[in-house]
């Protein structure tokens, strides 16, 4: 059962084969295993590359096992199509287009599985660029909000410096006053005199503006700083609906390039022991001995292109005979005087009839 199951899988003749030898039956078998167990492979390979894209085990398990047909087909029918001839270069070249195929064949089976197998170091490369992309992402969004941000804490500290030094100059107009009182500066006269109240008067004014220009700046500084904090909400809010994309690198591609940046000598021993697998059935029907299955076949091709040219050459000369028979019988009817006399006579009524109605049709046109 699994043998015959395995002829199937190598695309040969099952009849013929059940009449071929042992060793014959046995090449066979293994050339179907190989066609069987690639697919399988493929299937898996498929399954797990479609599974990174679709992120559904089902949907996944569903395309990758399509996926193996098709290159369980494929290797069938390369497989197949290969015949042995008595000359090794021919068969080699015969066989060159569907090698190509199979090594293709090879790279696209391997590709999923060396993601698989080198999955933990992947993980490593894709970690190590997520994190460069967020570092770059917080950059590039920070950029975006430097100029707004730079503007409002400008003007915040711009309000802060006009209360500051009304501020200062408040306190220099009230140590002038009291220097003025004690006699230590201006007139030099100790007591509250009339320039004592000039200057205390001047501190009050200021002081009063000074408390009114506190108010106002209290209230534009923390307008200021509520937008200073929007601003920065906003910038929040955009890097952490930003971070989900970033996080969500691995897929297929981004796999694939992280591949790329590992050590070459493991992914392409991977690579070349799949071509291996992938050519195998291939070299093996092209390296092996014509046996008595390949003669078996060639002989049943003999004789069914035998049978072809045997019919396509009785319709020709079915199709000869025919017409010189055809030429005779109407050359000798030509002869007979029977048939001349008939047709002279039928000749003669269509003239006649032919007349009759050209008569007719030009007595209309003339009114006659």
């Amino acid at each position: 059962m699994i043998k015959e199951f395995f002829w199937m899988c190598s695309g040969a003749d099952t009849d013929l084969l059940q009449e071929s030898p042992k060793s014959e039956q046995i090449k066979y078998a293994g050339i179907g295993g190989t066609v069987f167990f690639t697919a399988v492979m493929a299937f898996i390979s498929g399954g797990y590359a479609l599974y990174t894209v679709f992120d559904n085990a089902y949907a996944a398990a569903f395309f990758g096992f399509v996926w193996g047909l098709l290159i369980f087909n494929l290797d069938r029918f390369i497989v197949s199509t290969i015949k042995k001839r008595d000359n090794f270069w021919k068969e080699l070249l015969q066989a060159s287009p569907r090698i190509v195929l199979a090594v293709i064949i090879a790279i696209v089976i391997s590709k999923p599985l060396e993601l698989k197998i080198f999955e933990k170091e992947i993980d490593q490369v894709l970690l190590e660029q997520k994190n460069q992309m967020t570092l770059q992402n917080q950059e590039q969004i920070g950029q975006q909000y430097t100029a707004e941000i730079s503007r409002v804490e400008g003007e915040i500290e711009h309000i802060q410096e006009r209360i500051d030094g009304k501020e200062k100059e408040v306190n220099e107009l009230y140590d002038t006053y009291i220097s003025e009182a004690e006699g230590t500066q201006g007139t030099m006269k100790l007591g509250k005199g009339p320039v004592y109240k000039e200057k205390r008067e001047k501190h009050d004014a200021q002081l009063q503006e000074l408390q009114e220009l506190k108010e106002s700046g209290r209230a534009e500084i923390k307008e200021k700083r509520t937008e200073l904090a929007d601003l920065r909400d906003k910038q929040k809010s955009q890097v952490a609906n930003s971070q989900p994309i970033i996080d969500g690198f691995d897929g297929l591609m981004a796999r694939i390039n992280a591949l790329g940046e590992l050590a070459w000598f493991p992914s392409f021993f991977i690579l070349l022991l799949f071509m291996a697998i992938e050519t195998a059935p291939v070299f093996a029907k092209v390296m092996a001995p014509k046996g008595a299955y390949d003669m078996k076949f060639e002989e049943q091709e003999d004789a069914l292109r035998v049978w072809v040219e045997q019919q396509k050459n009785q319709r020709a000369a079915v199709l000869q005979t025919d017409t010189t028979l055809n030429e005779k019988v109407y050359y000798d009817v030509a002869e007979d005087e029977e048939i001349y006399e008939y047709k002279k006579q039928k000749a003669k009524d269509l003239l006649k009839l032919q007349s009759d109605v050209f008569y007719k049709k030009q007595g209309e046109v003339l009114g006659t």
